[in-house]
């Protein structure tokens, strides 16, 4: 059964976590502004995710439905870790330095180096795991059975939205996206809606 309001949730929580600042987002970019292989770079982030999602929200879903005590400790520790990256994302934000410009000196890759970066910065990263298997998986289990698939698919689109925006528009605005300033914002707001989020899920705990 489909639900609107679980979807948004799962949206609105992917979204936060996809669009933080990060290896993979910065390689992507970096990918769709010198304009080679950019559609399996984006495709492939998505494949990942969509594997992880599903992966996080099914099985740890039912890891921890099995057991009050891992419940509590998804639904805690997932709040805590909320926390802990909306407070980084803010402290990003105060330091400053972020800049996305495309290297000029990079080499023209073939298209089996492209993927093997993406996947290496996709698989090998430990906040991939955390943010769609533990955090999303955790919040996922913690749903009524039912309304597992419309969170998952919420995560989902989030991260076909955000990864197909990356690829279509970063040639485009390059130069802005690369300004330092608008990278602080970026990470500002972030921050705020993982306090929001982390809030909520302790209120409905």
């Amino acid at each position: 059964m489909f639900s609107h309001q679980v979807y948004l949730q799962g949206l609105v929580l992917g979204a936060g976590l996809i669009m933080g600042i990060g290896a993979q987002n910065a390689h992507v970019l970096r990918t769709a502004v010198r304009g080679r292989h950019v559609l399996p770079t984006v495709v492939t982030c998505i494949v990942v995710d969509v594997i992880l999602i599903a992966a996080g929200t099914a099985g740890l879903g039912a890891l921890i439905e099995a057991s009050p005590l891992l419940m509590a400790v998804a639904r805690y520790g997932g709040a805590a870790f909320l926390i802990w990256y909306g407070l980084r994302c803010w402290r990003s934000s105060l330091r400053g330095g972020a800049s996305l410009a495309a290297d000029p000196s990079a080499q023209a890759q073939t298209l089996g180096a492209a993927l093997a970066s993406v996947l290496a910065l996709s698989l090998l990263n430990p906040h991939v795991y955390l943010d769609t298997v533990v955090l999303l998986g955790a919040v996922g289990s913690s749903l009524a059975a039912e309304q597992r698939s419309s969170f998952a698919l919420g995560a989902i689109t989030a991260s076909i939205l955000w990864f197909t925006a990356i690829g279509v528009g970063a040639q485009r605005f390059a130069p802005v996206l690369a300004r330092p300033t608008v990278w602080r914002v970026f990470e500002a707001l972030t921050g705020a809606m993982m306090l929001v989020l982390a809030a909520l899920l302790l209120i409905d705990s």
